[in-house]
């Protein structure tokens, strides 16, 4: 149909609809480029622009065609009148298809418009111009509606741009305020940011306190409350305080500027039924071209032939997934699930095991102290301070958990030299001139350390979901510190849910002792659990799932890096402000929120089931239509409009996706 309905084999089209696989480097339609082809600069909102065009070409010819059968009604004896609006309506709805027709020629491609524009020159030939006009001007809607759905990408961008202010207040060095292009911002800037302004860059809170609406990007539809250090994000909207913010990321780097790259990798990749459909597109034009020269031949009808040229342009057909992906990218947007490859989308619907990290997933992923234990011969401040000071380099959670509980009890950690972590161990320093270790039992006992074996507290805290790690120092114990972390509140909904979707089995991998794993793993009623996992151990149990089931894990994208590496499909949570999650991530949510997992499921079968409702529909009014009109049943009028009906059926049914997890943001 038009330059946006254009497909080619084994080419992927960018948000305008054309192939770019050519050039050095994908451009960036939110900013303007000029396109190789015939649609041109490509400015922001141009996608909108371009449909008025052709919106107000099909009006005027539209008006002149219709004036052609009411001047002979109104008239009678104005016969010519009305054959010269007939044929000026003609001529101005049929130009551009018949343009785009030749351009796509000189290219050396032949495309769905050919066949368009020949049943509309098969029929300006006969001197039938009152139904040329009829068919240019249904198929002028139908490309219309195509054009604003091929254009999903650059809307979706465009809406994000807006989110973000064109300029910013300056801090300077003497106090006062300077108004400033966002672009003259570096990194390290101080900028001030008032009650109800968005952020134009992302970062750091130095002072003032607020609520930021982050909905934009989270989904969520309650605002967070925001403080010194706190970060914030380009996009979200500052809703109570005057805040002043140091600048930490600026243009594409900011979280904003990956979700919109996120945003167009999604709405320009393939699906599997999509590089199908390509691969045999050549092939299509040529044989309706054969069918309708075969149904000349017979019948030596040319409205027959321009009827099968007009309902064998397969828009339907062509527009059938990515309409579909459009609205199915833009729902999980709104809720914060940003999908990097629609592909990854489509095997969202066949994950039979999921499988959860423990620690800031299925928990909160916010330790704190329950109890310190110190050896006989040790008080807890020792115990504390000598943890404290171990673990102030490190950015586990028990370090975090330990340096907190320090900081409440105005303890100064000691200075330290030598530090190392193992990972999945525990951490290593040098304090006074002795070596110091904090980690897990196991870990100090294969480096030679006693364990008091008969102490019971460790069994009977553990028991009660406790984690425990041991702090010794110059080859003695100290103590252990035990330590507890919150189930997040929709946890066994979730999981739950999950289950009632016809997933066969969740399981639960942490580095934790087998004791916590299991209280943990009871409460949230999953169907296994592997306890005290090193990351290479989470792996190899992954492994093991996908050697008869698809397999997604889900993790916070950063410490799970191997685990979501390791599954058919990685789910990173918790992603906004994290680089590597929103980069490595197939799939990430912006958010904790577990409810948004099941949700993705579901979308994705509904989308899988959409498209294949709408390629149905597709095939039904093409194949069927070519049948009908090669036995003379149709008229190209009627064939102008089924064909335009069953685009527009197609549109709609896609859109039913865009209204998905709405139930989400109402619960918020």
């Amino acid at each position: 149909m038009s330059e946006n309905s254009s497909i080619t084999a084994d080419k992927a089209p960018c948000a305008c609809g054309h192939d770019h696989s050519n050039e050095p480097k994908r451009h960036d339609h939110a900013k303007g480029h000029t396109c190789p082809t015939i649609c041109g600069p490509m400015t922001e909102g141009e996608g909108h622009g371009r449909s008025l065009g052709k919106m107000s070409v099909a009006m005027i010819g539209g008006y002149f065609i219709l004036n052609s059968y009411i001047i002979p009604w109104l008239l009678p004896t104005q016969l010519f009148a009305g054959e010269l609006s007939a044929i000026v309506g003609a001529v101005i709805l049929a130009l551009p298809i018949i343009l785009t027709a030749i351009k796509d020629i000189c290219r050396g491609k032949i495309y769905m418009n050919e066949l368009v524009a020949l049943a509309i020159l098969a029929a300006l030939t006969g001197g039938d111009f009152r139904t040329a006009g009829i068919i240019a001007f249904f198929l002028l809607i139908s490309i219309i509606i195509e054009t604003r759905t091929a254009s999903g990408a650059q809307r979706s961008i465009e809406e994000l741009i807006k989110l973000t202010p064109n300029d910013a207040r300056l801090l300077k060095e003497d106090g006062s305020f300077e108004q400033v292009d966002v672009s003259a911002l570096k990194i390290g800037d101080l900028i001030n940011i008032r009650p109800g302004e968005n952020f134009p860059v992302d970062g750091r809170i130095v002072s003032g306190e607020t609520s930021v609406n982050q909905a934009s990007i989270t989904g969520e539809s309650l605002p967070v409350d925001k403080g010194p250090e706190d970060d914030v994000y380009a996009g979200t909207q500052n809703l109570t305080g005057s805040l002043n913010v140091k600048v930490t990321k600026l243009g594409e780097q900011t979280t904003l500027g990956k979700v919109k790259e996120m945003i167009l990798q999604a709405e320009t990749s393939k699906t599997p039924v999509v590089r199908i459909i390509d691969r045999y597109a050549g092939y299509y034009t040529p044989a309706v071209l054969m069918i309708a020269a075969i149904t000349w031949w017979f019948t030596g009808d040319l409205m027959r032939v321009i009827t099968i040229m007009v309902i064998a342009c397969p828009c339907a057909i062509v527009l059938a997934t990515p309409s579909t992906i459009v609205a199915a990218v833009a729902a999980a947007a709104r809720l914060g699930i940003l999908i990097k490859n629609v592909s990854h989308l489509e095997l969202a619907a066949k994950i039979k095991v999921f499988v959860f990290d423990k620690t800031g997933t299925l928990t909160e992923g916010i330790l704190s102290v329950a109890r310190l234990a110190p050896a006989e011969g040790t008080d807890a401040a020792t115990l504390l301070v000598a943890a404290a000071s171990a673990e102030a380099h490190s950015n586990h959670p028990t370090a975090l958990a330990l340096q907190s509980l320090a900081a409440e009890a105005g303890i100064k950690a000691s200075e330290i030299t030598e530090f190392g972590e193992v990972h999945g161990k525990g951490v290593k320093a040098m304090l006074g001139g002795e070596q110091l270790y904090v980690g897990r039992g196991e870990w100090l006992l294969s480096l030679g350390l006693k364990i008091n074996e008969k102490d019971s507290h460790e069994k009977e805290n553990e028991s009660q979901g406790m984690s425990i790690v041991y702090v010794a120092k110059g080859g003695r114990i100290l103590g252990w510190i035990g330590f507890r972390d919150k189930i997040r509140e929709n946890a066994p909904e979730v999981i739950s849910e999950l289950k009632s979707l016809g997933i066969s089995r969740c399981a639960m991998v942490t580095g934790d002792r087998q004791s916590v794993a299991e209280t943990v793993a009871a409460k949230i009623a999953v169907d296994d659990f592997q306890s005290e996992c090193l990351p290479e151990n989470k792996v190899r149990y992954v492994e093991e799932m996908k050697k008869n089931n698809t397999v997604a894990v889900v993790g916070d994208g950063v410490n799970d890096a191997p685990a979501l590496a390791a599954g058919d499909l990685g789910i990173a949570m918790g992603a906004i402000g994290s680089d590597i999650a929103i980069s490595s991530a197939s799939i990430a949510l912006m958010t904790n929120d577990l409810r948004r997992i099941p949700l993705l499921v579901s979308l994705s079968r509904k989308t899988s089931a959409i498209i294949n409702q709408n390629l149905a529909v597709g095939v039904l009014f093409v194949f069927g239509g070519i049948i009908l009109s090669a036995f003379g049943y149709m008229s190209p009028v009627t064939a102008a409009v089924l064909h335009s009906l069953s685009t527009i059926i197609v549109i709609f049914n896609s859109a039913r996706l865009v209204r998905t997890g709405e139930e989400l943001q109402d619960k918020n």
